[in-house]
């Protein structure tokens, strides 16, 4: 019996073995082929670029882009005969790959008489440019009915050949990235076996693992050498013709190492840490003895400087808690860096983000007791006021600052996802977008305190010190719904986009939880200015919907639980942390931190100050609320890759045969 499981383990390893090397042997041909297309038009798009009076493309190559989900580009010729026989040869060599030029007289055919398959350039709609095109062949294609007939149309350039390129370059990285997994589980497989017949001859007192060891040893996934030898064919091709034959630089992409651990930024963030706390108490006990929160000063205090300081600790706190995600992740080997597609070289550590945490708050904290001290000093509001906006402004340089210091790949990476949000629906919407989009909605606080500062800074408030000019005025009112809607529709924008991308209703339906989120908002901001019956009841009859709609789609979509069906009672079948009852517990954390808004109908009558501090200590909530619906929805994606053994990622090829007559 022992020997027919042994048997088993050896043929189920055989047999996905041999369906993996199958499959990554038949990819490796594919990209070969797009490898060759991509060099032999390069080639004649230098040619006709050198010699543009030959008579080759002189309408460069037609193009008809009335696909939504790329543009289709074809080789045009025209029937002036060329000059260049080795444009010729190339010519050639793209109609053996089966690429047409079918603005010829005649039309080439093969041996049953049908046209070659022509080929097409899938550029996929991921800039604004490209989703505008799309969108208009879309609703050219559905209000005329008429499709663009064959005819010069879009140039392939050399912005599409780089587009291609490009895409090309990323499929061998992971096809050599998904090769070297196949490797190391040939290897892993033979120690397991190894240890597994070891301990069988300790624990029966036999010596039959050097027999089965021999079997191991001859069997196909140890003996086949298809995955090495095409690992090196990748890594010479890749130095060809991605590198310019620099193979150091070759294996930068292929094999890109990971930033070593440094024990200068563990250093660092003790350091700082001791250095927050202590300004921190130093603040506070200024803060008594100056008596900033006494009754004639705490409300210009907390109209003009609280709004900046709180907007870096709400952010810190949201460091703090991503921190926290980074290291469970971490030690539940949650492969955050793939799902969000960071790359390991220049992703954000936990100790990492824990650094920039501290070091803002110290910065931070440090500013509020220079404030205090010069206040105490006998200088005039105006004049100090000036100290959170410098802050402010030396935070938004050093976030755009072009030099290699402070983190700058992590920095420009954030820059790009804010500019893919702001700008949805016309950017493509990658898991860590909307990810992003999803932490802006905890941060609407933040939003409007740093409405608040601008207006007190831009406009020129805090030469007077007189703080009423925003509070009171008619479109600082106005915007405080913009910027409530803001994150809710950004994120809804990001819905439609997917449910055009992959026609999913269920985009769909997480589209309409954020429109009942903005529902609800705007409600409560309404009822906070018209305090009546009517608004009080709207106010309770949309957050109560929007809530619901919520909590239904943390628990069952995003988390992945509440499955009546599951063998973890209303739980799923996998779950990473070993204790059912965190899980529980999870849902009923997130119930409670859900309903927050509570304390916006109850209104509890108290002064300034404490009004000012219980909504930071409500803000500060839903930061963390935020933070702990982080760590189970990457939970449930990384569950989601592993059952369906997505180890790297799905390059689209950007060359598709298609017929010519189509």
């Amino acid at each position: 019996m022992k020997k027919y499981t042994r048997l088993s383990l050896l043929n189920c390893s055989l047999k996905k073995m041999r369906t993996k090397e199958t499959e990554f042997l038949e990819r490796g041909d594919i990209l070969n082929k797009q490898l060759e297309i991509l060099v032999d038009l390069k080639r004649v798009l230098g040619d006709w670029r050198r010699k543009p009076t030959n008579g080759i493309l002189p309408r460069s190559w037609s193009s008809s882009a009335r696909n939504s989900d790329f543009s289709e580009s074809q080789a045009s010729l025209s029937e002036a005969p060329t000059e260049s026989t080795q444009t010729d040869d190339v010519i050639a060599a793209l109609e053996r790959n089966g690429v047409s030029f079918i603005n010829a007289t005649t039309r080439s055919k093969t041996k049953k008489g049908k046209p070659k398959m022509a080929m097409r350039i899938d550029i996929p709609a991921e800039t604004p440019t490209r989703t505008i095109s799309a969108v208009t062949s879309v609703l050219w294609e559905d209000l005329v009915n008429n499709p663009k007939k064959e005819g010069p149309g879009d140039i392939i350039n050399r912005k599409k050949i780089q587009c291609a390129e490009k895409k090309i370059r990323g499929a061998f990285v992971e096809l050599y990235r998904g090769l070297g997994l196949l490797k190391t589980y040939s290897s892993l497989n033979m120690v397991a076996f190894t240890k597994i017949l070891k301990k069988f001859d300790k624990v029966s007192n036999q010596k039959a693992s050097a027999s089965y060891l021999q079997v191991v040893k001859r069997s196909y996934f140890i003996s086949s050498d298809k995955v090495v030898r095409l690992m090196d064919e990748v890594e010479s091709i890749f130095t060809k013709h991605f590198a310019n034959s620099d193979r150091k630089k070759a294996m930068k992409f292929l094999r890109p190492q990971q930033q070593k651990d440094s024990h200068m930024v563990t250093f660092f963030v003790g350091l700082f840490t001791g250095c927050f706390v202590s300004l921190f108490s130093v603040y506070a006990i200024l803060a008594h003895l100056s008596g900033i929160f006494s009754a004639s000063t705490e409300v210009a205090y907390m109209e003009t400087v609280y709004p900046v300081f709180s907007v870096f600790a709400l952010l810190c706190l949201h460091l703090f808690m991503y921190g926290c995600n980074l290291f469970m992740w971490k030690s539940t080997r949650i492969n955050c860096n793939f799902i969000f597609e960071f790359s390991p070289s220049t992703a954000l550590k936990n100790r990492d983000a824990f650094l920039l945490c501290t070091t803002f708050m110290t910065a931070v904290v440090g500013a509020m007791v220079v404030h205090l001290l010069l206040r105490a000093s006998g200088f005039l509001p105006s004049q100090v006021d000036a100290i959170p906006g410098i802050l402010l402004l030396i935070s938004c340089c050093l976030l755009v600052c072009p030099f290699d210091i402070f983190y700058r790949p992590t920095r420009y990476c954030f820059l790009r996802i804010m500019r893919n949000i702001i700008c949805s629906p016309f950017y493509k919407v990658l898991m860590v977008d909307f990810f992003m989009a999803d932490q802006l909605t905890s941060q609407i606080p933040l939003l409007r305190h740093l409405e608040s500062t601008a207006c007190y800074f831009l406009a020129g408030s805090f030469k007077t010190h007189e703080y009423e000019t925003c509070n009171n005025g008619r479109l600082y009112r106005e915007l405080a719904y913009v910027i409530s809607f803001l994150p809710y529709y950004w994120r809804a924008m990001q819905c439609a986009r997917r449910w055009f991308d992959e026609s999913d209703v269920n985009h769909l339906a997480n589209m309409g939880k954020y429109v009942s989120a903005m529902v609800a908002a705007g409600a409560r901001i309404t009822y906070n200015r018209q305090s009546n019956h009517l608004w009080f009841g709207i106010v309770l009859v949309t957050s109560v919907v929007a809530t619901i709609y919520q909590l239904y789609w943390d628990f069952v979509k995003d988390w992945g639980l509440l499955n009546p069906k599951s063998k973890n009672l209303w739980l799923r079948d996998d779950l990473i942390l070993k204790s059912k009852s965190i899980y529980y517990m999870s849902i009923g954390l997130n119930v409670v931190l859900r309903i927050v808004w509570v304390e916006t109908v109850i209104r509890f009558r108290i002064s300034n100050v404490e009004g000012r501090m219980l909504d930071f200590f409500m803000a500060s909530l839903e930061v963390i609320r935020r933070g702990h619906w982080n760590f189970y929805r990457l939970e449930n994606e990384h569950l989601s890759n592993v059952g369906k053994f997505r180890a790297v990622k799905a390059v689209p090829l950007p060359f598709r045969e298609t017929d010519s007559d189509s």
